[in-house]
Order: structure tokens, then C-alpha cells, then sequence
């Protein structure tokens, strides 16, 4: 079954638990890996932007 994105981001922040039937590889892995660094990466800059749109 498709995921949807929210349920995506929701299993790269640990929100939710995996699906055990899933395939894990050592390349899945890492590529789940980068995208939860790039995620975090993301909301930071968000963050930062709005608090220099509001302190400015």
C-alpha cells in the first residue's frame, strides 16, 4: 500500500513505527538517513526565517 507524505515524515521522526514487513537494506537505510538530516535541515532554516521576519 502507498504511504502518503505525512506518514512519510511521520516515520523519519519517529513518530510512527515502521512496517515490519518492510525490505531494510544497508542503501535504504542510509537514503532514509539523509532525508531525515535534510527534513531536520528544512524545518531549521523555516524556523530561522521567521524569526527574522518577525524580528525585523
Amino acid at each position: 500500500m502507498k504511504q502518503s507524505i505525512w506518514q512519510q515524515v511521520a516515520t523519519y521522526f519517529y513518530l510512527r513505527k515502521r512496517d515490519p514487513n518492510e525490505p531494510r537494506d544497508m542503501s535504504l537505510k542510509f537514503m532514509h538517513g539523509m532525508n531525515r538530516i535534510s527534513l531536520f535541515m528544512f524545518l531549521i532554516a523555516i524556523i530561522v526565517m521567521i524569526v527574522r521576519l518577525i524580528r525585523h
